[in-house]
């Protein structure tokens, strides 16, 4: 199964449409991570809603990266919106500390130890 993510941004403008694939994909969402890096003197999140397998041949994880400050030190307009949306479909949100996308040379690294991770912790399907 090919498991990918799809970056829709940074956190700003793409938060909606996040949130619109939390409304509207609500009985595929499989989780919803909030992922904790630091960033110089502050720690900034990325959004994931990761979706059930679509014909047990492709998953989608849907990325805004590392544009909102964490609300546990600063609260923001960005993440109450996802917290709405997540609590309003009976969903929660999974923490995890990463590191920040800036110690990988090129995004697609990025994306391959953050997917090593997610099977390592079984919160998606080991590749098979």
């Amino acid at each position: 199964m090919i498991q990918r993510f799809i970056e829709l941004g940074t956190g700003y403008g793409d938060i909606y449409e996040l949130i619109e694939i939390l409304h509207h994909q609500n009985n595929r969402i499989q989780a919803v991570l909030q992922l904790n890096a630091q960033s110089g003197n502050s720690t900034v999140v990325s959004y994931v809603a990761i979706l059930k397998p679509a014909q047990q041949k492709f998953q989608p994880l849907y990325i805004c990266r590392e544009g909102i400050p964490n609300p546990a030190y600063t609260q923001n307009e960005r993440s109450r919106l996802i917290d709405e949306a997540v609590s309003a479909n009976g969903l929660y949100i999974q923490e995890l500390d990463v590191k920040h996308s800036s110690e990988f040379a090129e995004p697609q690294l990025y994306y391959q130890y953050l997917i090593g991770i997610l099977r390592m912790s079984r919160i998606i399907d080991p590749l098979t």
